[in-house]
């Protein structure tokens, strides 16, 4: 079995380019929204792992992403989408080994990124 829980997010980047041609090369925002994927057998008490505790886990992350410069948050400097999904799984994967997908998006824009760690 595989539970989800997400989370959104407002922040601010910018993705330096070689020639500073594309138009995230200068700061702007974006909505996001951090799904993580856990996969495991029920416990005794019916669940994978309890939504409480991952819901803690992403409040947490949540706080260091929100209404932020991402390029300023340690480890991401180069914030693109596959960063932050390798970010996320960083800081989730020790305490859920079960971790088997992080997806970031942007709904407004249509775009998103899968990390698979499984």
């Amino acid at each position: 079995m595989r539970i989800v829980k997400s989370v959104n997010f407002d922040a601010a980047h910018f993705l330096a380019t070689e020639d500073g041609a594309r138009p995230y090369a200068r700061m702007h925002g974006h909505s996001f929204r951090l799904d993580v994927e856990i996969a495991g057998e029920p416990s005794t008490k019916g669940w994978v792992v309890d939504f409480g505790d991952v819901d803690e886990a992403l409040a947490s992350i949540r706080e260091d992403l929100d209404h932020r410069l991402l390029n300023e948050v340690e480890g991401l400097d180069v914030p693109t989408l596959e960063n932050i999904c390798q970010w996320v799984a960083a800081r989730l994967q020790p305490k859920y080994p079960g971790l088997v997908r992080v997806t970031v998006s942007r709904p407004s824009n249509g775009e998103a990124c899968h990390y698979d760690l499984a």
